[in-house]
């Protein structure tokens, strides 16, 4: 057999169809099974999917470290050492919460995990318990054909990341810090999945930015009285006022170096010719059309927002509250927070204050490092019709968390999907799935990726 091919023998050194396939498709079976719902508020208990992670990781001779700064709320860290004890280590990190499901609006049970017709179906599938799995089965994989990475692999699987991460990744980040010594780059949810752009387009956006997170609470005083009297100071009236003003305001263009890239990246790509993004008539709008389905990567992330969520005011009819309250999800593109609190100071008025209920910052990441082309190079090789892209994510991930230790973050859960699969549409939606050849597709990626980056 001397003669076998590079090829041949370059194959032998990913992972099989057998156990990191099989396993994959049970892992993310399983963890979607284990409900763990965030409703906020602390109302959730990960340390079920904590404990599945932790046993099996166990089992292949990682040594995984349970960490909760809550009773239930339950962390998972574990680290890989790899063959260059001079490369910085690399953190790849997944979430175990999921946000609630409503079981009647859904065509299968969605913690039921079940497998039909080669989807995986269940809360969780793409948000982000299939990355979950893939994480464990190539670690796994890793263990069976005596494979190391590279540099360090320091896996993290975390708590809360649905809602403020203070029992995930923020109180990993605080209070154990030293568990993430090295580490320079991390990897976790929402990209490197086929976008459809198109016949013959097949996009993989790939994280390298995330706006900031400006989550508001707005209150209003008035006077509290009868409802049948005039009223002039009506807190009801000013807050309603306030919250249509913000609704409604449309904030101005403000292109990032990640969006930059993006729009030029995807501008060639439709062969369009790349415009003068700082020339003061370049038309953002009239862009966006000639780019058909891919605007969709970038109309989110072209500026920042406000949508009002949740109004609270008043316990009788006739009667006129003294006060009332609203929230608002601001969203920050980076370098926008100046811009976003003095237009919500203009916006809410007098008699109207706001506040910060939760605030993270925005991030960018760069798309001429070595990891971003390892990351690129991975998606082409095992999809050779890919056309990666870099995109700026609308919301926010733990990354953001994960950066005040140093660490640059990029969106990379790899999935290749057929057309009509809008992957979009399933995060925090019904009816969440995940095909069955697509968390294969992605453990090989992985796999590559991170022994390779």
């Amino acid at each position: 057999m001397a003669d076998r091919t590079l090829q041949d023998r370059e194959q032998e050194r990913y992972p099989s169809d057998g156990p990191a396939f099989d396993e994959v498709v049970a892992f993310t079976s399983d963890l979607i099974r284990i409900d763990t719902t965030n409703r906020g508020g602390g109302d959730c208990r990960e340390r079920p999917a904590a404990e599945y992670v932790a046993e099996r990781l166990a089992d292949a001779g990682i040594e995984p470290r349970l960490l909760e700064r809550t009773p239930g709320r339950t962390n998972v860290v574990a680290r890989i050492e790899g063959t260059d004890p001079s490369a910085d280590a690399l953190l790849v990190h997944g979430h175990l919460d999921v946000v609630p499901a409503e079981p009647a609006d859904w065509t299968v049970h969605p913690f039921s995990g079940e497998v039909r017709d080669g989807v995986v179906w269940g809360r969780g599938a793409v948000d982000m318990k299939n990355m979950d799995a893939m994480i464990l089965a190539v670690v796994r994989d890793w263990a069976r054909r005596g494979v190391r990475p590279r540099r360090d692999i320091v896996i993290a699987y975390t708590a809360d990341e649905e809602a403020s991460a203070a029992d995930g990744a923020g109180f990993l980040a605080d209070r154990h810090a030293d568990l993430f010594e090295g580490c320079t780059e991390g990897i976790s949810e929402s990209g490197a999945y086929t976008f459809h752009a198109g016949p013959g387009m097949a996009l993989y956006p790939i994280g390298a930015g995330e706006r900031g997170t400006a989550w508001l609470k707005l209150t209003a005083q008035g006077r509290a009285g009868h409802g049948s009297k005039v009223n002039r100071e009506n807190a009801v009236t000013r807050l309603s006022a306030a919250i249509a003003r913000i609704g409604e305001h449309r904030w101005p263009t403000r292109l990032t170096t990640t969006v930059r890239a993006a729009l030029t990246e995807l501008a060639a790509l439709h062969g369009i010719d790349v415009p003068d993004l700082d020339d003061p008539d370049f038309d953002i709008d009239g862009l966006l059309v000639k780019l058909g389905p891919a605007a969709a990567l970038v109309e989110a992330t072209l500026r920042n927002s406000s949508n009002p969520t949740m109004l609270h005011a008043g316990y009788k009819v006739n009667v006129i509250p003294g006060a009332a309250s609203a929230h608002v999800d601001g969203r920050v593109v980076p370098g926008g927070e100046k811009e976003f609190e003095t237009t919500l100071d203009e916006l809410t008025g007098p008699g109207v204050h706001w506040e910060y209920q939760h605030r993270e910052i925005a991030l960018e990441a760069p798309v001429d490092s070595p990891t971003y082309a390892t990351l690129r190079a991975g998606i082409e090789k095992f999809d050779p019709e890919a056309r990666v892209v870099p995109f700026c994510m609308s919301g926010g991930t733990d990354a953001k968390q994960f950066s005040r230790l140093g660490i640059v973050g990029y969106g990379f859960a790899p999935l290749k999907l057929p057309v009509g699969f809008d992957y979009q549409a399933l995060f925090h939606g019904v009816d969440e799935r995940v095909p069955v050849d697509a968390l294969h597709f992605g453990v090989r990626v992985l796999d590559h990726c991170l022994r390779n980056v």
